[in-house]
């Protein structure tokens, strides 16, 4: 569901795809060739959030505009069940499924967040950063064959996301 909230509604690019399972809520700006998967939820009620270019957010993952809004750069990869509050996620990160990155938290370019990882609020996490943990800690640089597969995965989701978009919605072609 694409719904407006307290006046302001979602501007989705036309190459975008948003699953019918999902919702997307309030002051969002969702860019080009991104895509937002079933169960997921982008709920700006209570702050702006951008979502960048070949962007995915995928299943049963939240991101809130808490604490002044969300801004999520290009070519992330959000993993299943993952809670994004933070104030900024650079170009080219992956959330690993389950991690929950707490608000106010800055996670720069070129970063992976391992899966179940937890990062708490404010948190500033410096480029290359291998972040792991529960609470999270810098582990050292991400190594260049993940970021070689975090782009893979990236890419994985943007021909996805496309294929979708092609299939259609044959509930909204039914007459």
């Amino acid at each position: 569901m694409i719904r407006s909230y307290d006046g302001k509604a979602p501007r989705v690019h036309p190459t975008a795809f948003v699953s019918e399972f999902a919702d997307v809520i309030g002051d969002v700006e969702i860019g080009e060739g991104s895509s937002v998967w079933p169960g997921a939820h982008v709920l700006a009620d209570r702050g702006a959030i951008t979502i960048g270019k070949h962007t995915n957010v995928q299943d049963n993952s939240i991101v809130r505009g808490d604490d002044g809004g969300v801004d999520i750069g290009d070519r992330v990869v959000i993993g299943h069940l993952v809670t994004c509050n933070a104030r900024r996620v650079g170009d080219r990160v992956l959330l690993g499924s389950g991690s929950k990155v707490g608000g106010g938290a800055e996670i720069s370019d070129d970063c992976l967040v391992a899966s179940g990882s937890v990062v708490a609020g404010d948190m500033v996490v410096p480029a290359l950063s291998l972040v792991v943990g529960s609470p999270s800690r810098i582990r050292g640089t991400v190594p260049e064959r993940h970021l070689k597969a975090i782009a893979g995965l990236c890419d994985s989701y943007i021909e996805k996301a496309q294929r979708y978009k092609r299939q259609g919605n044959l509930e909204s072609e039914r007459v």
